[in-house]
């Protein structure tokens, strides 16, 4: 099925040095935009993270430090990036959980200003769990009945994702060929950022969702205590997270 597009919506997927998105770094992307008319345009490029490749993500992505020694910095691409995903959406496979913070961290090292929250996020991998919980390349097996070759390749996996949410939107009827309602559906919870350690409550207050204060709202728990905030500045806090209790304590500050 076409995709029913106001916006123009990019697939991508990140190759990168591991799974911690405070600490690793990316080492590929690759993006397939396509537009409300159909077209299509496509990405791939290697990037140097500026630290060693682990074996055991090389073991997955077959991408060594050798292979990204004369590839750009992602500081030199980031403005261009944003660039190309200026105002449109975002699609992946697990993106909600692992690319989209991932890459929002990337950003702000290289302190380029997108709030990618500002985006509708529709990930493939949440939607396939709602419906029948595999992997991407059972998925692919499954919806387009295809076997995934070149897997974890960030544009062999780029483009199963996309081909993959065409065909769920062919097999499930009550999946409605609307960016919006795909991105509420495949919404993994209602994430201040993209980690999940504030949500909002029902009244869209921000609300802690970890540790001692969690289940309290931010702005009550810093205000009394005012420690916390410099522990989470000082703690393995994924970049966006602090921004988010900045935001929010800066916000106090000028309530007052």
């Amino acid at each position: 099925m076409k995709l029913n597009l106001k916006n123009p919506l990019v697939f991508f997927d990140l190759e990168t040095t591991g799974t911690n998105i405070v600490s690793d770094r990316i080492v590929e992307i690759s993006y397939l935009k396509v537009m409300p008319n159909g077209d299509e345009e496509s990405k791939t490029r290697r990037i140097n993270p500026e630290v060693p490749i682990p074996p055991e993500a090389t073991a997955i992505h077959g991408i060594k430090d050798e292979d990204v020694k004369d590839a750009p910095t992602f500081k030199l691409v980031a403005k261009s990036l944003a660039v190309q995903i200026e105002g449109c959406d975002l699609a992946g496979y697990n993106s909600n959980r692992f690319d989209i913070p991932l890459l929002a961290e990337e950003f702000l090292r290289a302190e380029v200003d997108i709030d990618l929250m500002k985006h509708k996020f529709i990930d493939v991998q949440t939607i396939f769990h709602k419906k029948e919980q595999r992997t991407l390349s059972a998925a692919y097996k499954f919806y387009c009945n295809k076997d995934l070759e070149n897997a974890h390749t960030a544009e062999a996996d780029t483009k199963a994702t996309y081909e993959i949410l065409q065909s769920q939107l062919d097999r499930y009827p009550d999946l409605v060929n609307d960016i919006a309602f795909l991105s509420e559906f495949s919404a993994f919870s209602n994430n201040v950022d993209y980690a999940g350690r504030v949500i909002y409550n029902d009244k869209k207050q921000e609300i802690i969702n970890f540790g001692k204060y969690k289940g309290r709202i931010a702005e009550e728990v810093l205000q009394e205590d005012p420690g916390y905030y410099g522990w989470i500045m000082q703690g393995d806090f994924p970049l966006y997270t602090k921004k988010v209790f900045s935001t929010i304590r800066l916000r106090s500050a000028f309530n007052k």
